[in-house]
Order: structure tokens, then sequence, then C-alpha cells
């Protein structure tokens, strides 16, 4: 007996103990114990790192000295003196076998190519140059080219919010649709998956095309075509998970803690929840890894079709500098075929190499992280 007491007291808290504010949190205890595994996920690890470095880099980005408003033509380098009128950078610029004009640095270019400008990483002073990822033709006719860093820079924001309001929402809208067709079945369960099965058969990309030459031409301001793209992207990309959701929940929803709840008296708002949405969301998280980074390759391929998204054509954002990018390389093929014997062939490298490399890293990391994730808050698939 008197062992038996020692051992009760020593498990209930003490009052000093709960005066000092010592009761464990078990919501905290699950966050910390979800970080543990994450952390011990190296890859997982990794996305983290490169994804918050891009959220860094998005963040400060409004206050990275550009030159000009994101309304307005985007390129912080010109090719002539002077200052373009949507440019407040000069760069100087010359041909081999002539002499520079402009004012130091100078920076020789390829004959016939006046806005292909390598990189250059100025060491005296210790300082990056103007161009240190090089320049991005944009219009050759008229000498306008981007500064890749600084497109990045400023694309960052509008990439990574687009594509987490498109993913976000329709992730959200599909989770709550799928959970209420799965766990509710019946009449519901049939409308809303007939439903999602229409919305199946529309071709997202082409829905995409068809809503911007249709509409596109009546909203002239950066907010609203942002907005138009988001909800035409949306309106494709719930059923997706409406799907997905729908076949968790019918497993879920048979499990022995759900008819615990249920014969407890919990009601279907609790258990849905509680019980049917928390343990329906890790395939969610799978496919939120790929679709993220889909959305930056979508739009560069609608820039490549020729559809105008933006106000501006030289709008910095990732998928758009990588649209012009592809465009510029089949140029340069061609100028390589016809003019090889007056010129050496020039091959920008830099304008393939750096958009590449941005989305390849964006679309990895995330989907490393959303991995990581999915196997810390699954129990069954920690390891």
């Amino acid at each position: 007996m008197a062992s038996g007491k020692l051992a009760s007291e020593a498990l209930e808290p003490t009052a000093g103990t709960v005066a000092a504010g010592k009761r464990p949190n078990p919501r905290l205890d699950q966050y910390r114990r979800t970080f543990y595994f994450l952390r011990r996920n190296r890859l997982a690890m990794f996305g983290l790192i490169v994804v918050l470095f891009w959220i860094g880099v998005a963040l400060y980005s409004p206050f990275y000295s550009a030159p000009t408003s994101h309304l307005e033509a985007y390129c912080s380098s010109t090719v002539t003196e002077g200052t373009n009128s949507s440019c407040a950078q000069t760069v100087c610029t010359y041909e081999p076998g002539t002499v520079p004009t402009g004012t130091p640095p100078c920076y020789q270019v390829p004959f016939g190519e006046p806005s292909v400008v390598p990189p250059t990483i100025s060491l005296h002073p210790l300082s990056l140059g103007p161009l240190p990822l090089g320049s991005l033709t944009v219009d050759p006719a008229l000498g306008i080219m981007y500064n890749i860093m600084a497109g990045l820079i400023k694309g960052a924001p509008w990439s990574m919010g687009i594509a987490a309001a498109i993913v976000g929402t329709g992730a959200l809208v599909g989770l709550l649709l799928g959970s209420l067709a799965g766990y509710r079945g019946g009449y519901l369960d049939e409308t809303i998956m007939r439903f999602t099965d229409i919305f199946l058969a529309i071709p997202g990309l082409f829905l995409v095309l068809v809503t911007l030459a249709a509409v596109g031409i009546y909203f002239t301001t950066l907010e609203a075509r942002v907005g138009i793209l988001i909800v035409t992207f949306v309106v494709t990309w719930w059923p997706i998970y409406t799907r997905i959701v729908r076949g968790q929940v019918l497993v879920t929803r048979e499990q022995k803690y759900v008819e615990a709840a249920r014969a407890s008296g919990a009601g279907s708002g609790r258990i849905l929840r509680k019980h049917i949405i928390p343990n329906s969301l890790y395939p969610v998280f799978v496919q939120l890894s790929l679709d993220v980074g889909t959305i930056p390759l979508l739009l560069g391929a609608i820039i490549f079709l020729g559809y105008q998204i933006w106000p501006s054509a030289y709008f910095p954002e990732w998928g758009t500098i990588a649209a012009y990018a592809v465009e510029n390389l089949q140029g340069f093929l061609l100028q390589c075929s016809i003019s090889s014997a007056v010129a050496p062939c020039v091959f920008p490298w830099w304008q393939i190499f750096f958009p590449g490399l941005t989305l390849f890293l964006f679309c990895i990391s995330v989907n490393f992280l959303s991995d990581g994730l999915r196997d810390a808050l699954d129990p069954r698939l920690r390891r």
C-alpha cells in the first residue's frame, strides 16, 4: 500500500510544479517529436534550408535596389549610353575591335550580339559586378536585356506566391470536398465525384489559355491579371486533391479509433476535424510537392506559346525568364548555323543554366521537404 501510494504521488504533478508552469504540453511535445524525426531526414533538411533561402530572397526582394517597378518594362542594363525610359542603370558594352566609349566597367560582347553579356564578377572592389549572372536577351532589336540575378530576385515573390496560392487553394477545396464525399457517402458522394469528373475532363492549360485570350484584354492591372490566372488554375486543380483525399478518407473512416469516437458520442463535425482530416493529409503533402514546382513551368509554357500574362512583356517571373531563355536558345542555334563562317558561334549557356538551376532547386527542395514532413507526421512511416 505504501509503495503504491508513493508511486501514485510520484506520477501526479505537485502543486509547486503546476504553479511553476511546468505542466507538460502535449501539443508542444508533438511538435518537438515531429521536428526530431524531420531533422533525422537529411534530404528533408536540405529541402528546408533551400526553401527558407528562397523565402528569404522573396522577403528581401522589395528592398533590393531594382531599377524599375514591376509594372514597367523590367531590365537593369542597356547596351547604349544614356538611361532608357524603362531602366535606371546603364552598362557599357563594346564589340571586338572597337573602343569602349562608356563609363567603366565595360564589357566585351560578341560581334553582332550587343545584348549578350556573360557573367561578370567584379573583384575590385570586393563586390559583385552589375551582371554577376550575365544578361538575358529579351528584345535584340531594341537592345533590351534582363539582369538575370535581378530578375530572379524580383521574380521570387511572384513565382512562389502564385504557386502557393494556386496549390494551397486547390488543396483546401479538394480537402473539404473529398472529406465530405468519403465520410458521408451516398448521394452526396456521387454528386461531388461526378462534379469532380466533369472538371477533370477539362484540360487545365487549355482552359487557362482560353480564359487569358477571352477576358485578358479587359484586365490591364497586374493584380487583376494575377487574380484571373489563380482562379483559372484553381478551377482545374482542386479535382485532383478531391479524389486523393476521398480515397484516403474511405480507408480512414473504417479505422478503430474512428469507430471508438463515434461510439463515444462524438459528432460528425468533430470526427472529421479531429480524426478524418488530420489522418488524410499525408498523400496531400506528396501531391503538393509536385504541384508547387509545376506552376512556374506552366507559366513559362504559356509565355513560350506567345500568350501575354503580365501587363509588360518584361515582367520578372521565373517561368517567364526561363521561357525567354528557351526562345533565345533557338535563335542562337539558328544564327550559328547561318553565320558560323563569318563570326564565332555564340552559345550563352548562362541564360539557360541559372534560370533552370533556380527552378530545379526550388522544385526538388519542396519535394524533399514534403516527403520528409509526410514521414515525420505519419507514425506508420517514421523510421
